[in-house]
């Protein structure tokens, strides 16, 4: 029997709403899983890619994940993972430098073999490379077999890599797909496999709501998975639907019926009423004691008579609330989320964009029109996945979508990221780091 902790997009270092605070919670929920691993005694913590937030972490934030791996390293439970897109770099990964420390192993087409399951690796492919893989694995003997990899997968909800073809075209048959990038957990069954998502361990946009945790597989004989939780940060989430004739005091006394201390508070208006300034409803919310407080009004409301007011302690929802005044069809707002302040990594961006755009036209022809219905999803979020595509490929080259410099400024400044261009790994030749690299 092999039972070991699924794991994934734990996105270290993201200072989520510019806040330390924020930062740290990621760090402190990865200390979690590994406390979980070492009490319960598993046979290895498995990480489906996406450790950090980042291609070019801190070195806060690199010791602080090399401390975690020490300690679970003293335990003897070894720490097997494969790289997904947004910490992915062109040469030597940062998962080869804990590796060259022996803290790690970095899955590939060979098994890395624990009790009785061989484990192989898959580092996010970019969709234009794909059909060149041809999904060679090294034969083991093992009764079990898992393939580790970073991706959105059909038949998952957004997915546009089939899962299927991965597994009747891989050389090794597996019991087990465990996946990261789509930050939603779930499970099924395809081509006689489990094809399972652990979800992220904290929450990297207000769209996903549902409590944070991990995966528990067992293989012993068959596999089985169950779920359990990790204690984070509170998030409250107060959606208000206002009557006619109601406004701010309405908001106020919805948000004021909730503890706040210490929490992100994330407050949606739609509806009728009166026109809000969003930084009124922010001010209030912080002075009982949110950590954060972020208001989004989702009426189409008359620009004319609008008072806007910024919140200087956040200078990015002035920007959105300039785009909301330019009377945008919601599909144009949406695509300006995308490519401006959502946490699609910046190699996504163009392929995340046409995605949308096709899917919006097919809807809908006029989706693109000024006055069109506005979309419905969070004008932060990106629909409960990672946002973009997911992050592989061992033998996978990078992959060049370029953006523009102020495109890449946007991203380091938006509310809700802060990752530069994130490109595909490099081949690994002798899998150890170029120190250099990390100077």
């Amino acid at each position: 029997m092999t039972r070991v902790i699924h794991t994934g997009d734990t996105h270290i270092g993201y200072q989520q709403y510019h806040v330390p605070e924020r930062r740290r919670d990621f760090l402190a929920a990865f200390e979690q899983v590994v406390d979980d691993a070492i009490d319960d005694d598993v046979d290895a913590v498995i990480h489906a890619g996406d450790l950090f937030h980042d291609r070019r972490p801190t070195l806060t934030d690199i010791l602080g994940t090399l401390e975690v791996l020490e300690t679970l390293d003293e335990t003897g439970i070894p720490f097997l993972a494969v790289v997904g897109n947004h910490e992915a770099k062109r040469d030597a990964q940062w998962l080869d430098l804990y590796e060259s420390l022996g803290l790690a192993t970095r899955l590939g087409a060979d098994p890395t073999v624990v009790g009785d399951t061989a484990f192989y690796g898959l580092d996010f492919v970019p969709r234009s490379q794909r059909d060149d893989l041809e999904y060679e694995f090294a034969p083991s003997d093992t009764d079990h077999a898992a393939l580790v990899t970073h991706g959105l997968f059909q038949p998952f909800d957004y997915g546009d890599w089939d899962a299927s073809e991965v597994l009747s075209q891989a050389s090794v048959d597996f019991d087990a797909m465990l996946l990261g990038d789509n930050h939603a957990p779930g499970k099924q069954r395809v081509e006689g496999a489990w094809v399972t998502y652990c979800g992220s361990t904290e929450r990297a946009s207000a769209s996903e709501r549902d409590d944070r945790g991990y995966n528990i597989v067992t293989f012993d004989g068959e596999v089985r998975i169950t779920r359990r939780g990790l204690e984070t940060r509170e998030f409250v989430f107060v959606d208000v639907e206002l009557d006619s004739e109601e406004g701010a005091d309405r908001v106020r006394r919805r948000v004021g019926q909730h503890d706040l201390e210490d929490a992100v508070v994330v407050v949606t208006i739609d509806g009728a009423g009166d026109p809000i300034a969003p930084a009124s409803i922010e001010e209030f919310a912080l002075d009982a004691g949110a950590l954060v407080a972020r208001v989004t009004d989702h009426r189409e409301l008359a620009t004319e008579d609008r008072e806007t007011s910024v919140s200087f302690a956040d200078p990015d929802e002035a920007v959105t609330e300039r785009v909301r005044e330019l009377g945008l069809s919601g599909a144009a707002r949406d695509i300006d989320e995308t490519v401006r302040a959502s946490k699609v990594a910046d190699s996504n961006v163009a392929d995340t964009v046409e995605r949308r755009i096709r899917d919006l036209v097919e809807a809908d022809s006029d989706a693109l029109t000024t006055g069109a219905d506005p979309s419905s999803e969070d004008a932060e979020t990106t629909a409960g996945a990672d946002g973009g595509e997911a992050t592989t490929g061992t033998d996978a080259s990078a992959d060049a979508t370029e953006r523009s410099a102020t495109a890449d400024e946007a991203s380091e400044d938006g509310p809700e990221s802060q990752e530069g261009d994130a490109e595909a790994p490099a081949p690994r030749t002798d899998g150890q780091a170029d120190m250099g690299e990390f100077l």
